[in-house]
């Protein structure tokens, strides 16, 4: 049974892999403490960090990640150099201090859970930094919208002097001479609308001629009335007698 101080170290390997964005061996036999420190201090400023673990130990954490081919790497004074932010940055400060110190040899590198060989460790450290990276990506944003936002901005000065060209271009066109007008309709004219012919006439005023004609009409009429009803009466008084008489 394994004992808890073995299992507990092979779990942080197992942490420290999984955690890191690439992971660089080298083997770094005969380099003194000063010269190991000189290399701790490079790869610090780029987030990275070189440990030295029990080869045992390593082997059984890569292999518990499933990466067999990693733990074929691990033989020998071989230290294990974590790259936490930045992988091109890391190898190449680890390429650096190899090129001055020959005896660091660079065996290879786990980048993105693939094993890549030492020369691909050699291109990854000649890629742009992370930061580098960024400025570009962010240049590179940054141009297109720049030049277009100049074009926004030159936009309305061009067009108003090609406008101003056009119109200097074009013909002169002769003044057109004023067409005669016709008089204009007199203020009592529009204001005053024609008077409907019943409205002006004056109102007939009754025949009076005929009135004396009229009353000596009425006048026989009554006389004759009157006699007609005298008439009657004496009738009715002859009647009355008669059968007076009569009775006697």
């Amino acid at each position: 049974m394994p004992r808890p101080e073995k299992v507990q170290a092979v779990a942080e390997i197992k942490e420290r892999v999984e955690a890191a964005e690439a992971v660089f061996l080298a083997e770094y036999a005969g380099l003194s403490v000063k010269e190991q420190q000189q290399m701790r201090r490079a790869l610090r400023a780029t987030e990275g960090e070189f440990k030295v673990v029990k080869m045992t130990l390593a082997k059984l954490a890569v292999e518990e990640l499933g990466h067999s081919d990693l733990a074929e790497l691990l033989t020998g004074p071989t230290g294990l150099t974590f790259a936490d932010q930045d992988a091109a940055a890391t190898a190449k400060a680890l390429q650096e201090f190899a090129k001055e110190h020959t005896r660091l040899v660079i065996k290879g590198a786990l980048l993105s859970g693939e094993l890549i060989p030492p020369e691909k460790v050699s291109e990854l450290a000649e890629l742009p930094s992370r930061d580098v990276l960024l400025a570009q990506i962010a240049g590179a944003f940054q141009a297109p919208m720049a030049k277009m936002a100049g074009l926004l901005a030159a936009m309305p000065r061009n067009l108003a002097t090609m406008v101003q060209q056009l119109i200097d271009k074009l013909p002169a066109e002769p003044a057109e001479e004023p067409a005669a007008s016709e008089p204009a309709d007199t203020p009592e004219a529009d204001a005053a609308p024609e008077p409907e012919a019943a409205a002006d006439e004056p109102a007939e005023e009754p025949d009076t001629a005929d009135a004396p004609e009229a009353e000596a009409d009425t006048t026989e009429d009554a006389d004759a009335a009157e006699e007609a009803d005298a008439a009657a009466d004496e009738e009715t008084e002859e009647n009355e007698a008669d059968e007076a008489e009569e009775e006697k």
